[in-house]
């Protein structure tokens, strides 16, 4: 309830429990300060009640924060610190119309004990829809935006759902280049350290044992992009990642080895291509030969949408200002 005092405003909102109350903010007050602060209101909490007093708009502000935090955790959203920020961050305009209850509306299941992977962004949303809906995704933006993360939920989330019989993992090894002779052990050993990275999106979301389990019964297939020509992939999930470091020929043998009921992520940064001659990039190819086509979709993500260290995204902002 918003009522008008002398010189100001005050909102009281009353809930269940103060159990309930206090997971909406995380069960950390300190978390309040920060909405304090965007709102430029004071905020009290006692028992199972916050109160907000101040301006008008400050008072109207919290309100929206807390129906979208209120939402989302009658939905099943465990609400962490990030996902506070967040919901404070939309509702302040710092994001856009959208709120947590959106972002957690497509919840992708891993491990059993484990919290399921959704959207931390409007981006990352747009991502997970266009991967049902779309035939071929284009995952394109910075490091640390979630974009290997979120397909390899995705492929793990259609895989125990049986809607596809395998997930195909899989990117060029161009950094590699004359240094892979020299590593020790058969192939695979070479490559696993380059692969590396999909193995901990793997090991994070289904557990150590279970990833295991998968990757020996094939249902997991994790393997350099050279290891593809010659074949047709029929109902897999296919994702081709770091694709600026693919060239034309590998992108377009990559794209036709889709075969019945399958699907392709290709994920990718333009900015940190590793090839001799940026133009041979064949991801640079398909995003201009591509646009328009039926069942392919291009998501763009930026800085906004990097999830890792929120100084990762203030660096990448640097060096894009530094190198123009």
């Amino acid at each position: 309830m918003l009522i008008e005092l002398d010189d100001e405003h005050q909102l009281k909102l009353e809930y269940e429990t103060p159990r309930f109350l206090q997971s909406l903010f995380a069960h950390d007050e300190k978390q309040l300060r920060y909405l304090e602060q965007k709102a430029g209101v004071k905020i009290v909490t006692r028992e199972g009640w916050v109160s907000a007093t101040g301006g008008e708009e400050g008072c109207q502000l919290v309100e929206r924060v807390f129906t979208d935090l209120e939402e989302a955790r009658r939905a099943g959203t465990e609400i962490s610190e990030r996902e506070f920020r967040t919901a404070v961050n939309f509702a302040s305009g710092a994001g856009d119309s959208s709120g947590i209850s959106d972002l957690v509306s497509i919840q992708l299941v891993g491990a059993r004990g484990r919290k399921p992977v959704v959207a931390r962004s409007t981006h990352q949303l747009e991502y997970l829809n266009a991967m049902f809906d779309h035939d071929v995704v284009f995952g394109l933006g910075p490091a640390g935006t979630g974009k290997t993360y979120l397909a390899v939920a995705m492929g793990l989330h259609l895989l125990r759902n049986k809607e596809v019989n395998r997930v195909v993992l899989t990117r060029p090894a161009v950094e590699a280049g004359e240094a892979l002779g020299f590593l020790p052990g058969d192939m695979r050993d070479k490559v696993a350290p380059y692969l590396r990275p999909l193995y901990d999106a793997i090991d994070d979301m289904l557990g150590y044992e279970e990833g295991q389990k998968r990757l020996e019964d094939g249902s997991i297939e994790i393997a350099p992009l050279a290891y593809m020509r010659g074949r047709t992939l029929s109902k897999s999930f296919v994702i081709l990642d770091e694709a600026q470091n693919t060239t034309r020929e590998q992108m377009f043998m990559a794209l036709t080895r889709l075969g019945d009921g399958s699907r392709c992520v290709i994920t990718g940064d333009n900015s940190q291509i590793d090839l001799k001659r940026h133009g041979d990039s064949g991801l640079i190819e398909a995003e201009n030969a591509l646009i328009g086509v039926d069942g392919v979709f291009f998501n763009q993500f930026d800085t906004s949408d990097v999830v890792r260290h929120p100084v990762v995204g203030r660096i990448i902002n640097a060096y894009d200002k530094h190198r123009g």
